[in-house]
């Protein structure tokens, strides 16, 4: 996975000397004069830090009596330290966490009431349906998101056009994706290439199942019948349909999308954060995209994105609350969208996203969004949802070879982490 874009800023350097800390004891984010307000987020590139400053800078013009101080560091470094800073009762106050690192922090976050909401200038009714389950946990709810994100199928046109296939739409079925791939596994390339990321590969699974491998309160549910069903079709998309390659090596984390951006595979899966470079790709093929398809009318696909909580260690919550409000109010929401470095998950700042992709793909990539994004599910996991990725993620080279059932996978895997 492409965390660079999916978590809005996302990825990756700053400098190793960069300490994160801010929110007890003699490093409060409180500061001294109890006017100092800390935030702590990822950023991978000058550009990166650039853009949350400007965030930063709507904050300090509407809350001018504190002084709000950003850090960041690379994506992993960013987690490593907020572990420690956790530990240690240093968190910052505004502290950035993303819907698939979540279970693993709860512990160091302030669940988030009406009335803190309140406080913060916002409410739930400010962000796009389904959003605010990004950063809610078993229920709780522990931050709010400042982008969204789903997961969509980018498409070789040229490839499908040459091999008679129409180009997949909003509405389409299983039938008709297994029906495109077949007609474009010709001339030496595949109709689709299968993921190794926990989105890429699990996707259209859920999607096919209607259920995810995890309940909305938190249990393990690997061996769901519906949900072992339709992986196991997932891998016999390689084993037995013969329409994607196996995959080479566990370290070929990005596989389906390297193929398919390579013109290797006619369709990859893959999400809306990708979606503007998928479309100006440096192979020069004409791409398109659509929604997940669907048993029937239904498709089911998971709401992804980031956003800020606050930390339990916070010695002054009224005004960290106040911060939050301004980084996600629609002045900081605004600049995201029309920068186009994400969706935004205020929904009267989503059409300036829109206006700012060029004029010859706006028209599909709205229609896309707007119809992958109606039938959307907080993404439901367990306290140790990472290991459990840890696990499968390499196993999957044995079943895409065929060497192991996916079901036995799954067993394995429900066995080890489902207690």
């Amino acid at each position: 996975m492409k965390k660079t874009h999916l978590v809005l800023v996302a990825a990756f350097t700053v400098g190793a000397a960069l300490v994160l800390t801010g929110c007890g004891g003699s490093s409060s984010s409180a500061g001294a004069d109890d006017k100092t307000v800390v935030v702590d987020m990822w950023a991978g590139s000058a550009d990166d830090t650039k853009a949350l400053q400007a965030q930063i800078d709507v904050a300090k013009k509407q809350n001018p009596d504190l002084k709000i101080e950003l850090r960041t560091a690379p994506w992993n470094d960013f987690f490593t330290k907020l572990t420690t800073n956790m530990a240690s009762g240093n968190m910052a106050c505004v502290t950035g966490m993303n819907s698939g690192m979540l279970s693993g922090y709860t512990s160091g976050f302030q669940k988030l009431t009406a009335d803190d909401l309140k406080t913060a200038g916002l409410k739930e009714g400010d962000f796009a349906s389904g959003t605010t389950e990004i950063l809610k946990n078993k229920g709780d709810l522990y931050g709010l998101p400042f982008d969204t994100a789903t997961m969509l199928v980018y498409y070789n046109a040229d490839q499908l056009k040459a091999a008679g296939a129409a180009d997949p739409k909003p509405g389409w079925t299983f039938d008709d994706f297994e029906k495109t791939a077949k007609a474009a596994t010709r001339d030496g390339k595949q109709g689709f290439a299968v993921g190794m990321g926990d989105f890429q590969w699990q996707a259209l699974p859920i999607a096919k199942a209607g259920v995810q491998p995890a309940t909305q309160d938190g249990k393990l549910q690997l061996t769901d019948k519906k949900f072992q069903d339709a992986a196991t079709w997932y891998a016999g998309l390689v084993t037995d349909q013969k329409v994607a390659l196996p995959v080479a090596s566990a370290s070929d984390g990005g596989w389906g999308e390297d193929q398919y951006s390579n013109g290797n595979a006619a369709m990859a899966v893959d999400g809306t954060w990708n979606a503007v470079s998928y479309l100006k790709n440096e192979a020069g093929f004409t791409a398109g995209m659509a929604p997940l398809p669907g048993e029937g009318k239904d498709s089911l696909s998971l709401i992804l994105g980031s956003g800020y909580g606050i930390s339990k260690t916070c010695e002054n919550k009224d005004a960290a609350l106040k911060v939050l409000g301004s980084l996600l109010s629609k002045d900081s929401q605004d600049y995201i969208a029309s920068s186009g470095r994400s969706y935004p998950a205020r929904t009267e700042s989503q059409p300036l996203y829109f206006e700012s992709i060029d004029a010859k793909y706006r028209a599909q990539v709205e229609e896309v969004f707007k119809a992958a994004f109606a039938n959307v599910q907080g993404q439901y996991v367990t306290d140790n949802w990472s290991k459990v990725g840890t696990y499968v993620q390499p196993q999957l080279v044995s079943v895409y070879n065929g060497q192991t059932p996916m079901a036995d996978v799954l067993k394995s895997a429900q066995q080890q982490f489902g207690k």
